[in-house]
């Protein structure tokens, strides 16, 4: 397994207050029309937790992540972080408060550099106001320097440095999922939130992905949500994990008692054979 030639310092230097990730869910409920997406879901995720949301096809596994992240708005229940309730919060807020995601499909920038979208993510911690950013004073230029750094560190830890200035569109999907975490990361999250993070890598892409997650959670205590459907991968590195189907939440649990879960299997292959 490859080592670690550098660590992002918004990791390192972390205080344990500003780890605390503490989300709760409570009765959660999404209805489209008459379709319901998300079925009076309870969830509690704590701090320094990588958990799973598993659940074949069309279970409403995304859709209670756009809730959680404000894409959408439940007709009913409750979703509390760190004791405050964000349950109707605008989507910048939450990023605000230190939630932060990828998508299921990719949303980069595909004609700017890496390194451009990854900017774009430092915005929210931008102290300066117009007026000083356009006489580029003392304060701003030590500012940017600071921004400019922490993305340098990023782009070292997730091993970027050789497509730092190329152009997204040009990249391969997988190496595209890898510049959306690292634009992810760059927003200095408590909690992040990841929808199909391996979709679309080959073999070594995955390891990557896998050492890069286990080194943020198990080192650094990042705490991560994570949407998969590579079994091999959420079997592997989940502490615990959680069974939606058709938007009701069905068991969770560690790996061990998930694997051999009658509805479980029955949910993902219609019958009694272990997954």
């Amino acid at each position: 397994m490859k080592a670690f030639r550098s660590r992002p310092s918004i990791m390192i230097n972390r205080r344990d207050e500003d780890k605390k990730a503490e989300l709760e869910i409570c009765n959660l409920r999404l209805s489209f029309g008459g379709v319901v997406a998300v079925k009076d879901v309870d969830l509690e995720v704590h701090t320094g937790e990588l958990m799973a949301i598993i659940g074949p096809n069309g279970a409403g596994k995304t859709s209670l992540l756009n809730c959680i992240t404000g894409f959408y708005r439940a007709q009913q229940g409750k979703i509390t972080f760190n004791g405050k309730d964000i349950t109707n919060l605008p989507t910048h807020e939450l990023v605000g408060v230190g939630i932060g995601r990828t998508f299921q499909n990719i949303e980069l920038f595909p004609g700017m550099t890496v390194l451009a979208n990854m900017t774009l993510a430092r915005h929210i911690h931008c102290q300066y106001s117009f007026i000083k950013s356009f006489f580029f004073s003392g304060s701003v230029r030590e500012e940017e320097i600071r921004h400019r750094q922490i993305l340098e560190e990023i782009i070292d830890f997730l091993e970027m440095q050789s497509i730092r200035k190329k152009t997204v569109g040009s990249l391969p999907y997988g190496m595209m999922k890898r510049v959306e975490f690292g634009r992810a990361l760059a927003l200095e999250p408590r909690l992040m939130i990841l929808d199909e993070p391996f979709a679309g890598m080959n073999m070594e892409e995955k390891e990557d992905m896998v050492r890069f997650l286990l080194e943020l959670n198990q080192r650094w205590g990042l705490t991560i949500i994570l949407v998969e459907h590579d079994m091999s991968v959420v079997m592997s590195i989940s502490q615990r994990i959680m069974v939606l189907n058709f938007g009701e939440k069905i068991t969770e649990g560690a790996a061990e008692e998930i694997s051999v879960n009658p509805e479980v299997i029955k949910a993902y292959l219609g019958e009694a054979e272990a997954l």
